[in-house]
């Protein structure tokens, strides 16, 4: 009996061993041989077709086909926010993602791009270039008086100090905004990106104008132009350029920069990827953490 009972034992040990040195696509492991101190398939995760996030991100980064054709490596896992996103990497340590720069939590780790941080700064100067535009798009002549002034409010000065603060790139200079007593109703829809500031800048100008109220949805760039274009809604919000077709429509106003900042779990001690890395990742080429030095 004893020596059944010890045989069982040495086994259970020697399993316990060989789980606690085998390699895992979800753990960490500080005698990787790559350079990001995790082994191991990727985990490539993007944003959902529409999104203006995922579109600025392989445009930039050239993650297409001849034809310009977004080309994201299909086993991808796709989320459908930028909150999402963020959880999905933070809960991963193999994975990799993207997000906007005002929306980047301390769950996830930003690494450097080329070698240049991406902050407010770099974005600006356009040392950081995976960097694009916020937009939101209407159909001009047709808006409300008070989504007007809504818009003219994030131009002022006023509004572009929110944009600052909440850690995006103010494009404008304008002057003092003054309330004009508004009311109403505006509806914005589209962009997850977007979304988070217009939320603020809503509150802030409900303040000024506590008659008008301010609905926001969020729904993916496209669906939001495409709301603005059927004028299903005031003010579409997107974090891409529009295309040409689109403009056809829709009038753009550009109100903020932003940067699109390259995430991974913070179990990954990279600190740095180069664009082409980057590409391959996104592309399928690139599959394993081991790979990368």
């Amino acid at each position: 009996m004893k020596k059944l009972i010890c045989t069982v034992m040495a086994g259970a040990m020697l399993a316990l061993s060989f789980a606690g040195c085998g390699s895992s696509s979800s753990s960490a492991n500080s005698d990787s041989p790559s350079g990001t101190g995790i082994t191991g398939a990727i985990t490539v995760v993007s944003r959902e077709d529409g999104s203006g996030t995922r579109g600025a991100f392989t445009e930039l980064l050239g993650i297409v086909d001849d034809q310009k054709n977004d080309a994201t490596t299909e086993t991808a896992e796709i989320t459908n926010s930028t909150s999402v996103m963020i959880s999905t990497v933070a809960g991963n340590n193999n994975a990799i993602g993207y997000v906007s720069l005002g929306s980047l939590s301390d769950t996830v780790k930003a690494v450097k791009v080329d070698g240049v941080e991406c902050n407010a700064n770099n974005v600006k100067s356009g040392e950081y270039k995976v960097a694009r535009p916020f937009n939101l798009a209407y159909c001009d002549g047709e808006l409300s008086e008070a989504a007007q002034d809504l818009i003219d409010y994030i131009m002022s000065s006023d509004g572009q100090a929110i944009v600052e603060k909440e850690g995006y790139i103010p494009i404008a200079s304008g002057s003092e905004y003054k309330s004009k007593n508004l009311d109403g109703k505006i509806t914005v829809a589209g962009s997850t990106s977007v979304a988070p500031l217009m939320n603020v800048i809503a509150d802030e100008y409900k303040k000024l104008n506590p008659n008008v109220s301010i609905e926001i949805q969020e729904s993916g760039s496209t669906t939001g132009i495409q709301s603005a274009t059927e004028k299903a809604v005031d003010i579409g919000m997107s974090s891409r350029e529009l295309k040409d077709e689109e403009t056809k429509t829709l009038t753009a106003k550009q109100i903020a920069m932003d940067g699109i900042a390259v995430i991974v779990n913070q179990s990954n001690t990279t600190d740095d990827l180069t664009s082409d890395i980057i590409k391959s990742i996104y592309l399928g080429n690139t599959t394993v953490w081991d790979e990368i030095q």
